[in-house]
């Protein structure tokens, strides 16, 4: 029996765990709900396939298992694995993804290199995606694709299956055109992409440079164009968008082009934050504060995510405000990269050096400054540090959406509590309710850490609940009702 809904996606729907000798696949755990969000879709189908890639050694190609069942109540999917060897994840997404496409996605064309990346390998796995997808789905299947990792499955797919539903599903950010034109290879991304059925993507800033990138390189029709609506800020930030283009034609192709920002869980949230296990770390923490305030910034290491900025206005506040040493401290969670990915050794030695500089300066043996973590927290011990912190400070330089935001309010209804938030992440335009700020100016991140140390905490509370009414209302539930709307209006062929 064939599928009616595929999924490619980069990460398998759980985390695989050997235990024993014996092989375990558990729930992956995470805040956002994404996984699940996107799991929970195999629920009103008869039968469906996630598509994955994982590494494969030599060593383990003669007994890995291509296929894993996946029986869980109310859905009936499989996960189907494509092998690769050491070498093409390298290859595929060490560099090619993380050395060139990243830093044009993240508007950091200096960052970018071609010269090592490796085209060809990138479109062979594309391929792989593309025919197990084609194989595995019915005549009248979605087949719905995941982010820039995956770019070129979308025209595969159509070559070999020229009726297909297809939906495409942006997960970074879409830069401007004049960015993303410097990619060698942006006229086979765009075509690819303009085999879809839909393209999303988180916020009409997104949307709206997609469209200007398409009407720069191949002859498009632009055949509808509305209004921005719905939550989103249309104008007085960074990322704001009036109105954006909602389908266009391309070679007998009508694609309908829509935004749709990633919730969080915030029922999910609440529940972990209400069992003993978090109640008990929440206390902990409090008593080990001793009264200071606690400034929490999560995220991992990564030129884009604005660590280094971050961390010198923490330095310059302990510079010009003496009062507040020994009354606030700073936890960073700053998430290591995964072991081959060179591009950020440098941002982390960075980042090490100035906690150190930092903690040097102005430590007393009752009190350091920041405290840096750089293996992950535990899920149920990152929300109970949410809930404790008085301040959360997240300030990319540029971020598809920033969950992080989502989750530290989702961990504040009723409390009070200040999120300081870049203007450059897509966030940005759904909660204007945040001291928005600059990453990129000295004057606007002082700025906005005073004004959050100093923040009366009715001014908090009013603010925290009309992002946790945004944060509640747009959560990922209904980011997967929309999708479902979406993909209900894409007519069989």
């Amino acid at each position: 029996m064939k599928s009616s809904l595929v999924i490619l996606y980069h990460r398998q729907p759980y985390d695989e765990v050997i235990e024993n000798g014996k092989t375990f696949y558990r729930d992956k755990k995470s805040p956002n709900g994404i996984v699940p969000t996107l799991r929970s879709f195999f629920n009103s189908v008869d039968k469906g396939t996630w598509i994955a890639w994982r590494q494969v050694s030599k060593k383990e190609q003669s007994s890995f298992q291509e296929r894993v069942q996946v029986e869980q109540e109310g859905s009936n999917y499989s996960v189907l694995r494509i092998p690769l060897s050491p070498n093409q994840v390298k290859e595929f997404y060490h560099i090619t993804s993380k050395e060139a496409f990243w830093p044009i996605l993240h508007s950091f064309p200096y960052h970018f290199t071609s010269e090592s990346s490796e085209w060809e390998n990138f479109k062979e796995i594309n391929r792989l995606f593309a025919e197990a997808a084609c194989k595995e789905a019915a005549d009248d299947a979605l087949i719905w694709v995941h982010d820039y990792n995956l770019w070129l499955a979308p025209k595969y797919i159509r070559e070999m299956k020229p009726n297909a539903r297809i939906a495409f599903f942006h997960h970074t950010p879409f830069p401007s055109v004049d960015v993303f034109n410097i990619l060698p290879w942006r006229e086979e991304i765009v075509s690819s992409l303009l085999c879809c059925d839909v393209v999303g993507f988180h916020i009409p800033r997104y949307a709206e440079n997609f469209v200007n990138v398409t009407r720069s390189l191949l002859p498009v029709e632009v055949l509808e164009r509305q209004p921005v609506q719905g939550h989103f800020t249309t104008s007085g930030t960074a990322l704001a968008e009036p109105e954006m283009v909602t389908k266009l034609g391309y070679n007998g192709q009508e694609v309908t082009i829509d935004a749709f920002p990633v919730g969080t869980n915030p029922d999910y949230i609440a529940s972990v934050l209400a069992t003993p296990e978090a109640q008990k770390k929440y206390e902990e923490i409090k008593e080990e504060l001793h009264g200071r305030k606690l400034i929490i910034a999560a995220g991992r290491i990564d030129y884009v995510k604005g660590n280094q900025e971050m961390l010198e206005a923490f330095g310059r506040l302990l510079e010009r405000r003496p009062e507040l040493h020994g009354k606030v401290n700073f936890l960073v969670s700053c998430v290591s990269a995964a072991a081959g990915m060179r591009v950020y050794k440098t941002t982390q030695n960075k980042i090490e050096q100035l906690v150190g500089q930092i903690n040097g300066k102005f430590a007393r043996l009752d009190w350091t400054p920041i405290i840096l973590f750089t293996q992950p927290i535990p899920f149920t011990d990152l929300l109970a540090y949410y809930k404790a912190a008085d301040i959360c400070w997240t300030t990319p330089l540029r971020d598809g959406l920033n969950l992080v935001a989502k989750e530290y309010i989702s961990a504040h209804k009723d409390e009070s509590g200040v999120l300081i938030l870049s203007e450059f992440v897509g966030a940005a335009v759904e909660l204007p309710q945040a001291l928005l700020t600059n990453p990129y100016s000295v004057t606007r991140m002082d700025t906005a850490i005073d004004r959050a140390l100093e923040m009366p905490e009715d001014e908090q509370k009013e603010r925290i609940e009309a992002m946790y009414k945004t944060v509640s209302t747009y959560d990922v539930k209904y980011w997967g009702d929309r999708l479902l709307k979406v993909f209900g209006n894409i007519p069989t062929k």
